[in-house]
């Protein structure tokens, strides 16, 4: 595989993915400014321009109209995804870690980080009404939310947490429906469904990413490394599991590509057998994305570069032997 390689950050990337069509790459880092892309030639269609402090989280709806960013800069965006202006402003105590449009696109919850004296928030907000007053505000008081997903029809909010706890929320009222699943022992960094909603994986810094059932929060299946995992993604066509990480990015600088383990790595969704890495990333992988046809997947790194890799025709030869 040779990949594209889109440098469009002058710092370390947070997160990338792609809308639903799967035509438009997005890719977020700590330089304050996601960018757009067209995901078939690696072309930059533009900037976000308007956020102070590094790009911790985004997401698309489902037309690819609106696009949601959060930032360090204690705010939450609504944007026009066409024209890059700023539709709507949400102003926080810290930090936003996490947001998603619902299925529908009309709700965005959003979470908070805990610092400075203030909880840990879980905020939800409806589009359609009054951008400044949210349907519900939770504090989570326990531990701090570091990664979220919505669940299937819109009727449960799916949290990943610091202690390696996942919950399960309910949209409606707020309430926890199960709590205190801690098959990790350490924080989650990622969590990313499956393309029918019935389960999900996770990417842990305990060195594993886990495969759970979206309804019961069941854990089925391990895929273990040598290293923390920041991001965890799950082929729509075929049964695997692309896992990236890397050692903590304050000890890249005095440690070789060959040593920091900074390739993707492929495991078999059932078997949780390695089968294949790919190289080419200067420092930790934070990011991952399978393309909605899942022929090609991107990554993005500590290095500031993203990387569109289209797989080759071996790769659906490619037959397991168990």
């Amino acid at each position: 595989m040779k990949p594209i390689v889109l440098h469009g950050h002058e710092r370390s990337i947070t997160l990338i993915k792609y809308n639903r069509m799967g035509d438009l790459l997005f890719s977020s880092g700590k330089d304050t400014k996601p960018n757009v892309w067209y995901s078939l030639n690696g072309e930059r269609l533009g900037t976000y321009n308007g956020h102070g402090g590094a790009v911790w989280c985004f997401d698309i709806n489902w037309e690819s109209t609106k696009f949601a960013s959060g930032a360090a800069d204690n705010s939450l965006r609504l944007w026009d995804c066409e024209l890059g202006k700023t539709i709507s402003k949400f102003e926080t105590s810290t930090a936003v870690r996490t947001c998603n449009f619902s299925y529908c696109g009309n709700k965005i919850v959003f979470t908070t980080d805990k610092q400075m004296g203030h909880d840990c928030h879980m905020i939800m907000l409806d589009i359609r009404q009054d951008f400044n007053t949210p349907v519900f505000s939770i504090p989570v008081p326990h531990s701090k939310v570091t990664s979220s997903i919505w669940g299937p029809l819109d009727d449960m909010i799916i949290t990943g947490h610091d202690n390696g706890e996942l919950i399960q929320w309910d949209t409606k009222s707020g309430e926890k429906l199960y709590n205190n699943v801690q098959d990790h022992s350490k924080a989650i960094n990622d969590i990313q469904m499956y393309k029918d909603g019935t389960m999900f994986v996770t990417a842990s810094k305990d060195t594993t990413a886990k495969l759970f059932d979206t309804n019961t929060l069941n854990h089925l299946k391990t895929y273990k490394t040598e290293r923390p995992v920041n991001s965890a993604a799950l082929s729509p066509i075929k049964n695997h599991v692309c896992i990236g990480g890397g050692q903590e990015a304050m000890e890249v600088t005095t440690t070789s590509t060959r040593i920091g383990k900074f390739d993707a790595r492929f495991y078999h969704t059932i078997f949780e057998e390695e089968i294949g890495r790919v190289k080419g990333h200067f420092g930790p992988i934070n990011s991952l994305a399978f393309h909605p046809d899942g022929r090609s997947y991107s990554s993005g790194g500590e290095d500031g570069y993203v990387r569109i890799h289209v797989f080759d025709p071996s790769y659906y030869e490619l037959e397991f032997e168990s």
